[in-house]
């Protein structure tokens, strides 16, 4: 099988959470056939392809997508869902799945993984298995079955002792959610799950990084989910305080603020950081009115507030120093985990939208600091709205009080974690100390508030742009916050 039609994988891309251009008028101009592997058992032979789709709307442009395929000659109804078509291979017609829903595909994968473990690198296919020295060995026992909710990404849990990120969206070049782990992995960071290895090929004379194995962690929860159930407990009983309620996530808030302060110190710790001049926060500004720009021709919505907007971000371009390192660059609660042993950071890749040679930049850990300010913000909405969908769900006398109760909500979470946040990253620059000098938070707070404004700002621009185009029900919630931010 050289090649699977074009117009069976454009069928399938519409069909999948990971593809990002459904909404957009596209076809698939390339199919590109990378790796190849095959199973003593089942059966099972694995083609990796990387397939190229051009875009024909306004924003004209193309993204290459990883589509690895189970080859079978008779069909498998236990993986029936995952079937994307009927393809000629060697003369035969034969079966062809999704393989992140095959266990038996899956496996080869952990084989090259466990194979890698002995010499820290190992080829098979046209696929490079890598391992990160010192992390736990590998069962090759392990049984694979996909995860539900995959997003940008599909997910593999291997029992309850590791997990595997197959990247659907692949560009040449290092992963930084590859690059990162790798760093804080061997610095051993209590707050992200340990990268065990990853899998990589060589394209055109560049390295393609397209999947990462890492430690599962067995008791975590997803931290928006975390977050939404709490405001749904809230609401349920809205004659108590947020304080008195139990469903307070303020302390949540506070130790996520901690982790994350700490995260940042062990980024400048491993990558490079520095303090720039006059000059990039002028270039920051003009990137801000940039995807302003950008935003007001998807989102004609955000015309009552450029003005303002505009009006801000010229504040950001008379900052005379700019401080950068590496950070998370997508930071919400949906990239946290809450675990019997607290925090941890997930999903390093960065904002998706971005090529990866953008997402290592250097930027300002505010940008993150802003990202996880609104995401606290969008919990109630988020509730709100979908509790307004729900059947039976009418109004009543108690709403203005629910919605008072959610706005007190997120307003402690967002001060918890950013108190919390200031702390721990003075407590990062005053070695030894215990507690920052008086006075020194507050004037951290000071120095960074016109930095952390505008990215809040950007940060609602960026969710508008998104709401809009895949949620536009959804759209009032990066509004209202704009309403009160400018």
């Amino acid at each position: 099988m050289n090649v699977v039609a074009p117009g069976v994988l454009e069928e399938y891309l519409v069909r999948t959470r990971w593809f990002a251009g459904k909404s957009r008028p596209f076809h698939v101009s390339r199919v590109r056939r990378i790796a190849d592997l095959e199973g003593p058992d089942q059966g099972v032979r694995v083609a990796v392809f990387l397939v190229t789709v051009d875009y024909s709307d306004g924003e004209a442009g193309h993204e290459t997508y990883q589509v690895p395929l189970s080859i079978y000659d008779e069909a498998q109804e236990a993986i029936a869902h995952a079937f994307i078509g009927a393809a000629e291979d060697e003369g035969r017609i034969r079966h062809v799945y999704d393989a992140v829903h095959d266990r038996y595909a899956m496996a080869l994968w952990l084989d090259g993984l466990v194979a890698a473990e002995h010499s820290a690198t190992f080829d098979r296919g046209g696929l490079r298995f890598h391992r990160v020295p010192g992390t736990d060995p590998l069962d090759p026992g392990l049984r694979a079955s996909p995860l539900s909710g995959e997003q940008s990404n599909s997910s593999i849990r291997f029992d309850d002792v590791a997990i595997m990120k197959v990247f659907r969206k692949v560009t040449p070049g290092a992963n930084p959610d590859i690059e990162i782990h790798r760093e804080l992995t061997r610095q051993h960071s209590e707050h992200v799950a340990a990268l065990y290895g990853w899998v990589e090929a060589d394209v055109d004379g560049e390295t393609v990084q397209l999947a990462m194995m890492q430690e599962f962690l067995r008791t975590a929860s997803d931290g928006f989910e975390l977050a939404t159930g709490s405001v749904r407990s809230l609401l349920a009983n809205p004659s108590q305080s947020v304080e008195e309620s139990g469903a307070d996530f303020a302390g949540e808030a506070a130790r996520l603020g901690t982790a994350v302060a700490e995260v940042h110190a062990a980024l400048r710790g491993r990558f490079p950081s520095e303090t720039r001049d006059a000059a990039a926060a002028q270039a920051l500004a003009r990137a801000l009115e940039d995807r302003l720009d950008h935003a007001l021709g998807v989102v004609p919505e955000l015309a009552p507030y450029a003005e303002r907007l505009r009006a801000m971000y010229a504040t950001v371009a008379a900052l005379g120093r700019l401080d950068v390192q590496r950070v998370h660059g997508d930071l919400h609660l949906g990239q946290t985990l809450r675990t019997a042993h607290g925090w941890r950071i997930v999903d390093f890749e960065g904002e998706p939208g971005r090529p990866f040679a953008e997402r290592s930049l250097p930027d300002s850990p505010w940008r993150d600091v802003a990202g996880m300010l609104r995401s606290f913000d969008y919990v109630p909405g988020t509730v709100a709205l979908t509790q307004a969908t729900e059947e039976g769900a009418d109004p009543d006398a108690e709403d203005d009080l629910r919605a008072d109760l959610a706005r007190e909500w997120a307003r402690r979470a967002r001060g918890h974690f950013l108190d919390a946040y200031v702390g721990a990253l003075c407590r990062s620059e005053s070695v030894g100390a215990d507690a920052a000098a008086p006075g020194e938070e507050e004037q951290i707070l000071a120095d960074n508030r016109t930095l952390l404004d505008a990215y809040v700002a950007d940060k609602a621009v960026y969710e508008a742009v998104y709401e809009k185009r895949n949620r536009p029900a959804w759209i009032a919630i990066p509004l209202a916050a704009l309403a009160e931010v400018v």
